[in-house]
């Protein structure tokens, strides 16, 4: 609505008459305001709409201020430019009056001509002379003086695509060249032999070639010069990768909706996939969570959520502390849930049965054909598909000698801490095979071997060898200083080493005499306080020889041992 009431200040009843008038027009009574063009103006806009500023008032009612501008005005449009190449006509014959000193043209100075500076201008040559241009009057608005752009043919910008893929292709060229001319054979020389063999190759063996071939096959030699994001020296022939090629495409930049995956820039990584239609197989980038996905970390991840439930019941098991006992735990979980699940199976099978349904033969054969895809080698061997190649050492492996049908290493004999194989029990690495016989070999000549049967024949003897047996104790009970008893006593060698020589006889009387000891419930602390006091046992007053401590350790049982009971209470 005008404001031509609004110029000036109005009295209390121009004010009062002015806001009847515009209830009336809004309740229909009145009629509506007339524009300058003589239209009506609708009275129930608001008057901040209506009300023209004070620098557009015209003093009558209008709502031209709030109209586009007439679009058919020159200056309105931003495409709306001279034309740079357009000419007046045909250029003149001879040099006029007023016209450019250098080129001839009516349309500018000399001080304004574009032309190359003549050493000779057309004034003086009258030769040459160029055409008028047409000066168009363009009028331009405020959008149309600051666009930068104004005026630009896009089409001139294919011009440096040229000009940059004739450079290209001329580098190109002159690397070829250079690979041609340091290589230790001169491709050339090898071209010309070749095209020489066949036409020779033409008179006499029509299937020696066809030099279509030959010349489809020199773009070989371009391909290999000039690899992407490669750069070859071609002094030293040495290939280097670059960092990162120009081709990379950035992985905000593959899906470009706003509602797409979330990328981190500061991380630079982006979790979901940008593109959902498309399988992450095929995809060029299918997102971080599917690379976390794949390989060995889904076991890692079990595991972590092995050991975290496990120390929420109350376990001690932490992954990053023992891991060792945290892959343990997990696999002696595994196998007994696989343990209760068959176990399941086979109480749910033997109550209600169908057994028989659940045998049934591999899809392959039932349908006649299969999606998977297994590849293999000449050798028979599976290079990729269904079945996972299995992966072997740099070592011999499963590879028997000497006719052993176990390797090294797979049989421990914890009697005397080593290894050996477990087919005869052979402790010597590289040796012949004996089979059972070297077995039952080794066990008759062992040491313990040997003082059991000796023991136990010992025994079982008659009463004379028993008297031959006092016979020869006595001589040396009477001769306590002998000079074998003092060695074997008072030597400067401890009891149980060196090169040890035992008589069976007195190792019978030990192991009979430890034998009663045992009986008689009598601890070895008490026997031992005796023999240092000096108290005679069994009519003895020496110390402890070789033969009563070997007895002592042959009836010694396992059970004795003062670790065979211990139980460590940290770990219930």
């Amino acid at each position: 609505m005008a404001s031509s009431s609004a110029i000036g200040k109005l009295s209390r009843e121009e004010f009062r008459r002015q806001k009847d008038l515009e209830a009336a027009r809004k309740a229909g009574t009145a009629p509506a305001a007339i524009d300058e063009e003589g239209r009506a103006i609708n009275p129930h806009i608001p008057q901040y709409i209506s009300q023209a500023p004070w620098y557009l008032d015209t003093g009558v009612p209008s709502l031209n201020h709030q109209r586009r501008p007439d679009s058919d005005r020159p200056q309105d449009k931003l495409d709306n430019w001279y034309d740079r190449t357009a000419k007046a006509g045909p250029a003149a014959k001879k040099y006029r009056k007023g016209a450019c000193e250098n080129c001839g043209a009516l349309t500018h100075k000399k001080q304004d001509c574009l032309e190359r500076p003549r050493k000779k201008g057309a004034k003086f040559s009258n030769q040459d002379i160029q055409a008028d241009e047409i000066i168009m009057d363009v009028s331009t608005g405020y959008d149309a003086k600051r666009d930068r752009w104004n005026g630009y043919d896009p089409t001139e910008h294919k011009k440096i695509y040229d000009e940059y893929a004739a450079i290209d292709a001329a580098r190109q060229k002159m690397r070829e060249d250079e690979i041609d001319n340091q290589t230790t054979t001169d491709l050339a020389a090898v071209r010309k032999v070749a095209k020489a063999g066949k036409t020779e190759g033409k008179d006499g063996d029509a299937d020696f070639g066809s030099s279509d071939e030959e010349d489809g096959n020199e773009d070989k030699y371009a391909d290999a010069a000039d690899a992407v994001g490669q750069k070859l020296d071609t002094k030293t022939r040495i290939t280097v990768r670059n960092l990162r090629i120009r081709e990379d495409t950035a992985k905000y930049l593959i899906n470009l909706d706003p509602e797409s995956a979330y990328y981190d820039p500061k991380t630079r990584s982006m979790r979901d996939a940008p593109l959902k239609d498309i399988p992450g197989e095929e995809a060029v980038f299918a997102g971080d969570n599917f690379f976390r996905h794949s390989g060995e970390a889904p076991a890692v991840q079990s595991l972590q959520l092995f050991a975290w439930q496990a120390a929420a019941r109350g376990n001690d098991v932490h992954l990053n502390a023992n891991p060792t006992q945290g892959q343990m735990l997990h696999a002696e979980f595994k196998e007994k849930k696989e343990k209760l699940k068959d176990t399941s199976k086979i109480s749910i099978l033997s109550k209600y049965g169908g057994e028989e349904y659940l045998e049934k033969g591999p899809k392959e054969l039932l349908q006649g054909q299969t999606e998977d895809y297994v590849e293999y080698s000449r050798t028979g061997q599976v290079i990729k598909g269904r079945e996972r190649v299995k992966a072997r050492s740099k070592y011999a492996e499963d590879v028997f000698v000497n006719n052993h049908t176990a390797v090294w290493g797979s049989w421990y004999d914890p009697s005397t801490g080593s290894w050996g194989y477990a087919c005869c029990q052979s402790t010597l690495h590289i040796s012949y095979c004996a089979g059972q016989a070297g077995i039952d070999a080794a066990k008759e000549s062992s040491a313990q071997h040997m003082l059991a049967s000796t023991s136990a024949a010992a025994a079982f003897t008659a009463p004379p060898a028993a008297a031959q047996i006092e016979e020869k104790i006595v001589p040396e009970k009477e001769n306590d200083e002998g000079l074998g008893r003092s060695e074997q006593n008072f030597s400067k060698k401890r009891v149980g080493e060196g090169d040890i020589k035992l008589d069976n006889a007195r190792l019978a009387k030990a192991i009979e005499e430890e034998k009663k000891r045992k009986m008689r419930g009598e601890p070895e602390d008490q026997r031992l306080s005796k023999k240092k006091k000096g108290v005679p046992e069994s009519g003895s007053s020496h110390d402890v020889t070789e033969e009563e401590l070997e007895a002592y350790r042959m009836t010694r049982r396992q059970t004795e041992d003062p670790m065979a009971n211990y139980v460590d209470t940290d770990d219930l």
